[in-house]
């Protein structure tokens, strides 16, 4: 490896790791400190002529981040709020991407150029909001990351035909557009679908957490290759995998895999996210010099201007929609699932820009598309001024907005707790002949569990009581059989939890949340298996 290159890795990782660890430290959102950050790297001698090749920002660094996210998404939340998710991903974006580039053509660039901007500034970024979205309800959360995930499909069909159109490679027509569009969407879709189901197959062959593992990783790269060469939409296609995914992992996984793929990809997103706000910095000191045909005070007036129009476009947008949406669905399970207006104020305020439009920027940042380095100006400027704006008011806004709080999905949890304990109770006395346990060995078992279920119908969380098991179950040299039984208990306690979520009871994740504490109880019980 030529040793620039890994010079240029290593001082990129550690501003993410250093800058992020700044964020925290002066609780400022992480995404704008590492994109001011990234601008005086560009300054050093090994970064200072850096050109990011495109192929690498769009075949691996957004299908690895758009699969964490679908795979971290609640389908229930998404089927519960799909028109208004719809509206905002497909017609939010189009209504954004056409407002901008008006702007930016009356700012002097050329309608493809103009358009390449719109694209970059139409999609949203839920995980930009950072520490804030903790203290969003579920409900908001979950549909302002649906639109993200979604609104990213929609701005890269958009920039894919503007920068086709922008380097003379295709002539616009509203009839290949479209067409594009619907082949984009349907084919990108199908081969999600086939990516997921060959996964699934291999997964269920491969019972090992190293090699299921390492066919998850393959497959949101797969499924993005398979669209490409059906000239689909990559980014729907890593969509559909991984909420596949996410639906029916609780049912093949083992504990040990799914920890491991969370802490894998968990990782991997704050790396590769942290990567692209740092290296879109190192850029805007090019662009700036390179705006020859543009003054310093015309590039800060489109930032301006292109930073009120998203944000109007956006408040007038999520209002209208909401009371129109109102007006026409007038049944109790709409009026239900209304939001205040003082709650859709939130939703209209965070409509954020991060990881998908710094791609696409770093993509353009490579290209001969007339006016390039204002597009990458303009772009940087409105993202950081949002990152700035948003920062600033929107913890006042979630304030004023008085917002529930988050007894329905404590209570969720509950539920799920409980109905797995008893599940596990329910099965005890048959795992207990099964594996030929002694008697006082099951009963220290059911009583941990009865416990636990009397804590959790009190709800005050699970008793403290285990170390005096453990230590009577040690000193009686049976503590082998006593975690052979746990482990055996554990499948019911999970399939519990799946039965829940399939009839709807609980939440994609709260199933996610309480599954996870039984697979740490999986790893601590799993070693004794293995004994000799």
């Amino acid at each position: 490896m030529d040793p620039r290159s890994l010079q240029v890795i290593v001082t990129v990782l550690i501003a993410v790791v250093a800058l992020s660890w700044l964020a925290v430290h002066v609780r400022v959102a992480a995404a704008l400190v590492l994109l001011a950050g990234g601008v005086p790297l560009a300054f050093l001698p090994w970064l200072h002529d850096l050109r990011v090749p495109p192929s690498l920002i769009l075949v691996v660094v957004l299908p690895a981040l758009l699969y964490w996210d679908s795979l971290t998404t609640s389908l229930r939340e998404i089927r519960a709020s799909l028109s208004m998710v719809l509206l905002n991903s497909l017609g939010l974006v189009l209504a954004t991407a056409w407002a901008v580039a008006a702007v930016g053509h009356a700012l002097g660039l050329s309608w493809p150029a103009a358009w390449i901007l719109g694209a970059i500034l139409a999609p949203t970024d839920a995980s930009a909001i950072g520490r804030v979205a903790a203290r969003l309800p579920r409900r908001m959360t979950t549909m302002l990351r649906a639109e993200s995930v979604v609104s990213d499909v929609t701005a890269l069909v958009v920039f894919a035909v503007a920068m086709a159109v922008a380097t003379h490679q295709h002539a616009f027509t509203w009839t290949e557009t479209l067409s594009r569009f619907a082949v984009s969407f349907f084919g990108g879709l199908a081969a999600g679908l086939a990516i997921a189901w060959l996964a699934v197959m291999a997964r269920k062959l491969a019972r090992d957490p190293l090699l299921e593992n390492g066919i998850n990783v393959v497959a949101p790269f797969a499924a993005f290759l398979l669209a490409e060469q059906l000239h689909a939409s990559g980014v729907l296609a890593v969509l559909a995998c991984g909420l596949t995914f996410s639906h029916v992992g609780p049912r093949l996984a083992s504990g040990r895999t799914r920890i491991q793929a969370r802490a894998f990809w968990q990782l991997t997103a704050f790396l590769l996210s942290g990567t692209l706000f740092i290296l879109v910095g190192t850029q805007l000191p090019h662009a700036i010099l390179g705006t020859h045909h543009y003054t310093l005070h015309q590039a800060l007036v489109g930032i301006v201007l292109v930073a009120a129009t998203t944000v109007g476009i956006r408040l007038t947008w999520i209002f209208t929609v909401t009371y129109l949406t109102r007006l026409l669905d007038r049944s109790p399970a709409g009026r239900s699932r209304r939001l205040p207006p003082r709650q859709v104020l939130v939703l209209a305020c965070s409509g954020l820009r991060g990881g998908t439009s710094l791609a696409m920027t770093l993509v353009v940042t490579v290209t001969t598309v007339p006016g390039r380095n204002l597009i990458v100006v303009v772009a940087f400027g409105v993202i950081l001024l949002m990152l700035l704006g948003h920062g600033l008011t929107l913890p006042t806004v979630i304030r004023h907005a008085r917002l529930p709080d988050t007894d329905g999905e404590n209570q969720e949890e509950l539920i799920a707790e409980r109905a797995a304990t008893e599940a596990a109770l329910a099965a005890l006395p048959g795992a207990a002949r099964r594996l030929r346990c002694p008697d006082h060995v099951s009963d220290l078992v059911r009583t941990v569990h009865e416990h636990q279920l009397l804590a959790l119908h009190d709800a005050h969380g699970p008793p403290d009581g285990t170390r005096a098991v453990r230590e009577v179950e040690h000193t009686a040299g049976q503590r082998r059989h006593h975690e052979l039984l746990g482990a055996a208990l554990l499948p019911y306690k999970r399939a519990a939890l799946v039965r829940l979520r399939d009839e709807q009871v609980i939440d994609d994740i709260v199933l996610r949340r309480v599954q996870a504490r039984i697979d740490a109880e999986e790893l601590q019980l799993e070693p004794a298996e293995h004994e000799e």
